[in-house]
């Protein structure tokens, strides 16, 4: 099977880019987030008619994730555990039939967290709590779970292309890499790191300041895997082209391939 995850920062902006990349890369399960509509706005039309079904958690204007699946979803729960009062669409979970068992699938937007002397940030370590106790729980079920999304989160100086100036940001603070390790320490494997070291393996690269033309990217989008997930993976890839295209995403797809028998 295989499974990616993509911001696509809008997905009426972002369709056409989308459906072009379904048709190449092939995916059998597809995370986005900040899809940037309502549920009722979602074209789930175009993508049901390319032969996935579709799970949505959406918001006006902000945030927003789904989950497309060419297998049917026996059951969908939307929002993190952990706050009730939280009304911010940053997280969805699919649970699959597959010829090994449950594959449980969640779809994740973490907060970005700046600027940090704001309530923000703040929100953002809580909310990484919140995942980490929400995988705690989900690893007991030792299911293969797949944990994907636009983490916000910079791993380690391997993964940005100038530290030292991003030290302060709330994507790479110390802090926010403890959280994000404590959450991997748990038992869960980075897909990509499993299968790649070289430095300068970029997600994400902004609008501004010709940081596509220079490669001054970051790598916040990530594919965590529990240990039976991992002990079938095959490879991980990004696929860094599609930043090129005509009205790109800042973000680019993550992919991996993992050996569970579809039925």
């Amino acid at each position: 099977m295989r499974i990616a995850t993509w911001n696509v920062n809008s997905i009426k902006q972002r369709l056409d880019n989308l459906t072009a990349w379904l048709a190449e890369r092939q995916p059998d399960v597809v995370c986005l987030q900040e899809t940037k509509c309502v549920d009722d706005a979602f074209p789930r039309a175009a993508l049901e008619g390319l032969g996935y079904n579709v799970a949505i958690h959406g918001q006006k204007t902000f945030n927003g994730v789904a989950i497309l699946s060419k297998l049917p979803f026996d059951e969908v729960t939307l929002g993190l555990p952990g706050d009730a009062h939280d009304d911010h669409a940053r997280f969805i979970e699919a649970s699959l039939s597959t010829g090994h068992g449950n594959l449980r699938v969640a779809s994740i937007y973490l907060p970005n967290g700046n600027p940090v002397e704001t309530e923000k940030y703040p929100y953002k370590l809580k909310w990484m709590d919140r995942l980490f106790n929400y995988a705690k729980e989900r690893l007991k079920l030792e299911e293969e779970l797949v944990l994907c999304g636009d983490y916000n989160v910079i791993p380690t100086a391997q993964d940005v292309y100038d530290p030292p100036a991003w030290i302060a940001d709330a994507l790479f603070r110390p802090q926010t890499r403890e959280k994000f390790r404590a959450l991997i320490h748990l038992g869960l494997t980075d897909a990509l790191r499993a299968t790649r070291d070289e430095a300068a393996l970029y997600t994400f690269w902004d609008y501004q300041a010709g940081a596509w033309q220079k490669n001054g990217g970051l790598r916040i989008d990530h594919v965590l895997l529990s240990p039976r997930a991992a002990d079938g993976l095959i490879t991980a890839g990004i696929d860094k082209h599609v930043r090129g295209w005509e009205k790109p995403s800042d973000h680019v797809p993550v992919y991996v391939d993992l050996a569970i028998k579809k039925r």
